[in-house]
């Protein structure tokens, strides 16, 4: 990450720390997921855009040769097929810079994210 951007205070100021052709990529990143999962709040957690909707959803950020998008282990492991071009860990997906980034991917792996975490939530009030 550049230097400075763990310090910001919003999604807009984290993205106005990276040079022009990075901070393009991020804005459409942040279009995608907005779309996606047009209900979730926006905010910074861990010195990165995060995105919560019945609990925590997503979260992104850039770096020095790549973009992390971290849509938990459970959306890596349901996606871990259309994933396979891309290095993953447990809850990381790693977009080189420089190389299409799968926006389409992303909107499906957030969907399914909002899903989960909204069959989460309903499951917790029926047993409260």
């Amino acid at each position: 990450m550049k230097k400075g951007t763990a310090a910001a205070k919003s999604v807009d100021a984290y993205i106005a720390g990276f040079p022009p052709d990075v901070r393009e990529v991020l804005r459409k990143i942040r279009a995608t997921i907005l779309k996606a999962a047009p209900d979730a709040e926006e905010k910074i957690r861990y010195g990165m855009p995060a995105y919560a909707f019945e609990g925590p959803l997503v979260y992104f950020a850039a770096f020095e040769k790549h973009i992390s998008f971290f849509p938990t282990s459970s959306g890596v492991d349901e996606f871990r097929r259309e994933l396979a071009a891309y290095k993953t860990s447990k809850g990381t997906v790693r977009f080189p810079l420089g190389t299409r980034i799968p926006h389409g991917m992303i909107a499906r792996i957030v969907k399914f994210r909002v899903q989960e975490n909204r069959a989460r939530a309903a499951e917790k009030r029926q047993r409260a």
